[in-house]
């Protein structure tokens, strides 16, 4: 691609909106960037009643953002990622899963994989991504998983540092019985910065960021 692209964001938070524009300014300077935010997706997948609206809802934003002439969309959201193929077959845009990258390292990192996520709707669909890429990588790691209990309630209410401690200590703990730590959602990445153990913690937005923009200079 040799004109400057168009990259669309779609976040469920908008707690990520500004990382990503720094990570776009960094590896796809002078590229525009679009948000697309549905702040009540993640809450809605946890409720019967409205969970059903969901993939509609992104199929919606995904076309929005191709009308709008995006040259491509991410997902910053892994709770959403499973979702990303059939948006893009109904945009007729490419769809990026934010930790498709995170993953793919992952399964190469080592055998025993541990997954935190703060919200029961992001680990399930985090281990699936996992699962079929070791698959495409012909391997077969052991996968183990915590929901840290509190953390997702503190950082909506505003409590970045408690987010962080709490994080950091399921980190701390994991790595004592993992090759390699997963970090499920792109909003947990600050907490990686205030721990160092023996063992890789992955995130995903650089990581993510990095393949898009390689994507786009593919094009």
């Amino acid at each position: 691609m040799t004109s400057a692209p168009r990259i669309a964001f779609l976040h469920t938070g908008a707690v990520n909106i500004a990382p990503f524009g720094a990570l776009a300014a960094e590896f796809l300077p002078g590229a525009t960037v679009v948000n697309y935010l549905d702040d009540r997706i993640v809450a809605d997948l946890g409720d019967e009643a409205r969970a059903s609206s969901v993939p509609e809802r992104i199929d919606d934003l995904v076309r929005a953002a191709a009308a709008g002439g995006a040259d491509a969309v991410m997902f910053t959201c892994s709770s959403i990622s499973e979702l990303a193929a059939p948006a893009a077959a109904a945009a007729g845009v490419p769809v990026l899963r934010v930790d498709e990258a995170m993953a793919d390292a992952a399964v190469r990192a080592g055998r025993r994989i541990r997954v935190l996520a703060t919200l029961p709707t992001t680990c399930r669909p985090t281990l699936g991504l996992l699962q079929e890429r070791a698959v495409l990588a012909g391997v077969e790691p052991e996968f183990t998983s915590e929901v840290i209990d509190g953390a997702f309630a503190a950082v909506a209410g505003g409590d970045r540092a408690t987010h962080d401690r709490l994080v950091a200590a399921a980190i701390e703990r994991g790595a004592a019985e993992a090759d390699v730590i997963v970090l499920a959602q792109a909003s947990m990445a600050s907490a990686a910065e205030a721990v160092s153990v023996d063992v890789p913690v992955l995130t995903s937005p650089r990581l993510g960021v990095e393949r898009l923009a390689a994507s786009l200079a593919a094009r």
